[in-house]
């Protein structure tokens, strides 16, 4: 199970920490990963870490958002900042194990909205 919190209403040029707990997985084995859907649109990548903290973003988010994960806690971060009214989404929790038995395990959403 992916818990999320943390969304909420941000102002532009503000910023934002989202927050994933995961259980009943072995949270080490897995990449973690934050992504987002606006209303109308497709779900897209936002930013993952691996295991040992390889870390990957999408272009509209690198250099404002940064994702970060303790193994001990089984949990998983993105603070955002410099919010712009475009990062208005649902932000979806990910864990993703590439290796056989291969899984793939989704969170609620928590909903962000950035105003102007």
């Amino acid at each position: 199970q992916l818990q999320a919190s943390g969304g909420g209403l941000g102002q532009a040029g503000g910023s934002l920490r989202l927050s994933c707990a995961a259980s009943g997985i072995m949270f080490s084995n897995f990449i973690m990963g934050w992504y987002r859907q606006a209303p109308g649109e497709r779900r897209v990548l936002v930013a993952t870490v691996s295991s040992g903290g390889t870390t990957n973003y999408a272009d509209s988010v690198n250099g404002r958002f940064t994702i970060s994960r303790d193994n001990r806690k089984n949990t998983v971060w993105l603070e955002m900042s410099d919010l712009k009214p475009e990062d208005t989404a649902v932000y979806l929790c990910n864990a993703r194990r590439t290796v056989t038995p291969v899984f793939n395990y989704w969170g609620q959403g928590t909903l962000v909205t950035v105003s102007s």
